[in-house]
């Protein structure tokens, strides 16, 4: 078949991104080190996570013929966003189900706003249908009986081997990799490409404590098994998804002053204020190296 013309453009292979020592006392008083991991700079319009996850599957979308792509998310949902710019670069069609039926006869806010600009058809459902995604009925409801559908936060088996991906590349570079969750996709890949003696460290920016049997459930179709070198930082969520009281934005705003970098608020920030409370409060061995994945910008 054919290959759209962006398509090698937006799945080919890429240098690792970088990794950033930055220097801060909060961490250097009980001896630990930070690094960052720039995967943000991955891609200049599927950062970080986003472009690991969704590339294995936009490949097998495009090589299976798919004639459009479908997903879901909230109102302020990343993964829609990347999916609906994703379907720009390759010319393919998208469909986003977004939880929230009232939202329908609203002005669209900004992230809904570029997933539009972006070329992404919107349907609105209400929350209990959202809850039944997995409903194969679904796709069909939304007009594109069928799309190619990538799950909730782009985290599935494929998804979990672009992410392994990203561990390999910090194999050997900290003995602690730690990054934020939504859905334990990012986590659970990750955590497959470590070397031997590393852990990832997850902190989920969502209320619950529904994650762990998610990832382990991730990793199991992904890898044939659930693996034990990782685990959960919960306490961090600031009150739930898309929440950033003042604490958090003085937090962020203060990280960003000091080291230069910028903080995206629903994810990073809330894994390096977690980074920041359990190295304060000794959580990690004096010697440690910890890399902070950051998954996406402001």
């Amino acid at each position: 078949m054919n290959r759209p013309a962006h398509l090698d453009l937006l799945l080919q292979p890429r240098p690792p991104s970088p990794l950033q020592e930055v220097r801060d006392e909060r961490f250097e008083r009980g001896g630990v080190r930070l690094v960052v991991k720039r995967d943000d700079l991955v891609h200049p319009e599927l950062p970080g996570n986003k472009w690991r996850k969704l590339a294995p599957n936009l490949r097998a979308a495009v090589e299976g013929g798919y004639p459009s792509l479908l997903t879901f998310g909230g109102a302020y949902s990343n993964h829609l966003r990347a999916t609906a710019a994703a379907g720009r670069l390759l010319a393919l069609p998208t469909v986003g189900v977004v939880r929230g039926e009232e939202l329908a006869g609203r002005p669209l806010n900004a992230s809904l706003a570029q997933c539009v600009a972006d070329g992404m058809r919107l349907h609105f459902v209400s929350r209990a249908r959202y809850r039944e995604k997995s409903d194969p009925a679904l796709p069909a409801e939304a007009g594109a009986a069928e799309a190619y559908v990538v799950p909730e936060g782009g985290s599935n088996p494929l998804a979990l081997t672009g992410c392994a991906e990203l561990g390999r590349e910090l194999a050997g570079a900290a003995d602690v990799v730690a990054v934020a969750c939504g859905t334990g996709g990012t986590l659970a890949g990750l955590a497959a490409g470590l070397g031997p003696g590393q852990r990832a460290l997850g902190v989920p920016v969502l209320r619950g404590g529904f994650l762990a049997e998610e990832i382990r459930s991730l990793q199991a179709a992904a890898f044939g098994a659930p693996l034990g070198n990782w685990s959960l930082a919960e306490g961090f969520h600031h009150g739930g998804y898309a929440r950033v009281p003042a604490d958090l934005e003085a937090f962020a705003a203060d990280f960003e002053a000091r080291h230069r970098l910028p903080v995206e608020r629903i994810y990073v920030a809330k894994l390096l204020f977690a980074l920041a409370s359990l190295a304060e409060a000794g959580a990690f061995p004096a010697g440690t190296t910890v890399a902070a994945v950051v998954t996406g910008r402001p």
